[in-house]
């Protein structure tokens, strides 16, 4: 069974709680990159993987997409997507990323965000969304950066007042299962390098359009005093590729 944390009651309270929970789009720290590297979604068909609440598929129809395909394997995210982010033009699917089934050239757009750490393969995946996008097809992802996912823990090294001294990186080129604390709950993740991300779009058709590791914005480094620690070591990298 794939690992489904989100359906826990008390662990998707915690996750509702977040500000990107609560305040969308504008409350996640990336988003101001991630929705630069957007396409143009006008009379697009669009597969979301892994859509959480789905903002990012209303996102898409608010900007003309035609239609969009959103799955999740949590019924959870999938009750608070249709709660608060649904269209006639969205088909909200129960469905684990990894049991999907990516009919050939069905899309014109593939977008992901903060999903594919948990798969335990990105080769497979990755050929799998060149099937599905039609020639020249965009795909565009979000994922935890290997610099934060290779140790594993996922947090920094303290003094004994209890400051950031600097975040341990340990482990890098040892790809696979890691287990990290998130919002108090042991959770599943899966490390891999920068050359392996690459790699896998590279060896699947995939034309490389942009890479980032992104930092907050100027307005969550002024408004969030502790922001200021993402500027000390990537937290996210996003990714824009184009079907050759």
């Amino acid at each position: 069974m794939r690992e489904n944390k989100y359906d826990d009651s008390e662990f998707f309270k915690q996750y509702s709680l977040m500000n990107r929970s609560i305040n969308g789009l504008e409350g996640a720290g990336e988003w101001h990159i991630l929705r630069s590297l957007f396409p143009d979604f006008e009379n697009k068909i669009v597969l979301d993987l892994g859509c959480g609440f789905g903002w990012h598929a209303k996102y898409a129809v608010d900007h003309g997409a035609k239609s969009v395909v959103a799955i999740d394997l949590s019924e959870n995210m999938l009750k608070k997507a249709i709660e608060i982010n649904s269209s006639p033009k969205i088909d909200y699917q129960l469905c684990a990323i990894e049991d999907f089934n990516f009919k050939e050239e069905a899309y014109d757009i593939v977008i992901s965000s903060l999903s594919f750490h948990y798969l335990a393969s990105f080769e497979e995946i990755s050929r799998q969304i060149n099937k599905s996008l039609v020639k020249g097809g965009v795909f565009v992802f979000s994922v935890e950066h290997p610099i934060f996912t290779a140790q594993g823990k996922q947090d920094w090294s303290y003094d004994t007042e209890g400051k950031p001294m600097h975040w341990p990186l340990d482990d890098y080129f040892m790809e696979g299962k890691r287990t990290a604390n998130f919002l108090g709950a042991d959770v599943v993740k899966y490390h891999r390098t920068l050359t392996s991300y690459i790699s896998s779009l590279l060896n699947n058709g995939f034309e490389i359009k942009a890479l980032v590791e992104p930092t907050p914005s100027e307005l969550s480094l002024s408004e969030i005093p502790e922001m200021k620690n993402e500027l000390r070591r990537p937290m996210f990298l996003i990714i824009s590729a184009v079907k050759k």
